[in-house]
């Protein structure tokens, strides 16, 4: 045990998945897998079927508290939707881990209806961090609308039948002008991004207040530099070469030029936003996935207090 946590290998992690089944194919993880991104069928029994079948226990015990409020009120109660955050590193996997998550909670019976928000689609559109002066700082706490993250997280965990968040486009590096989309009273919401276990300032609210578990997908800040990198260069090659990318300009630059633009991105300022900002909210999670140098989960960190 480790300041409230209990630390499990990987291998004693594996042997916790008890009977929880496979109900994923090499085909459908291959359409789930982030770009760089080397994960396996191995890596999924061996990690995400214990996780999954840790969640849906929690998931259940969440029901049942609920159950015990409504009785005490007096009322039937409507199902409370069980909100999980998952934050880490641009470049970590966050978002293949939130992927697969959904893909295998779904398959569970008691929760076929998992939605997946990132907190991209919370950023205020580059007119407004141009003009506030901070478009270089963008992915940083400051750069997203807080409190429109915290009222849309608070209407789902209220029960609202329809509600709307704004949409990112990664290809535009922009919000996309009245576009929305829509979580529908969803059992399961899983709310994905580099800044959700944030504290909130004295006397708000902060999306972290509405979770119901959280995980942080953890590396070493040189391992996610290297990955950072070579994703670049996977994006280069691929993405960066639509007439519509935001980063068109970089796909023209040789191997040695866009090698020193990731590297001096990465510097000044997504390892800057992830020492000041994100890793110190590690501590925060329920349980942290500790990776190697080659993508795999070697540890497992699970919060008992």
């Amino acid at each position: 045990m480790n300041n409230g946590y209990v630390e499990l290998s990987r291998e004693q992690w594996s042997e916790l998945r008890k009977n929880t089944p496979l109900t994923l194919t090499a085909d459908e993880l291959e359409d789930l897998r982030g770009v760089d991104d080397p994960i396996d069928l191995a890596e999924v029994t061996d990690i995400y079927l214990p996780l999954t079948r840790l969640l849906n226990l929690h998931f259940t015990g969440s029901k049942q508290r609920s159950s015990v409020l409504s009785a005490f009120l007096g009322n039937d109660g409507e199902r409370v939707p069980y909100i999980l955050g998952i934050a880490g590193s641009v470049a970590v996997g966050k978002s293949t881990t939130a992927r697969l998550l959904r893909t295998l909670l779904t398959r569970w019976p008691e929760h076929p209806n998992v939605a997946l928000i990132t907190t991209d689609s919370f950023l205020y559109p580059n007119e407004v961090l141009e003009a506030k002066g901070i478009m270089h700082r963008k992915g940083f706490p400051e750069s997203y609308d807080r409190r429109a993250l915290v009222r849309f997280v608070a209407e789902v965990k209220a029960g609202g039948a329809e509600v709307h968040a704004p949409v990112y486009s990664h290809l535009e590096y922009d919000i996309v002008p009245g576009a929305t989309q829509v979580v529908k009273k969803p059992d399961i919401l899983i709310i994905e991004g580099l800044n959700v276990l944030q504290p909130a300032p004295p006397t708000a609210l902060a999306v972290n207040d509405y979770f119901d578990f959280s995980i942080y997908v953890d590396a070493k800040v040189e391992d996610i530099r290297n990955w950072y990198v070579h994703r670049f260069h996977q994006l280069r090659r691929t993405a960066f070469e639509d007439p519509k990318s935001y980063f068109r300009h970089i796909a023209e630059l040789s191997e040695e030029q866009a090698t020193a633009f990731a590297k001096n991105v990465w510097r000044d300022i997504n390892e800057r936003n992830l020492v000041d900002n994100i890793l110190p909210t590690r501590g925060r999670a329920g349980l942290v996935l500790q990776k190697g140098p080659d993508h795999a989960i070697r540890r497992v960190r699970l919060r008992r207090t």
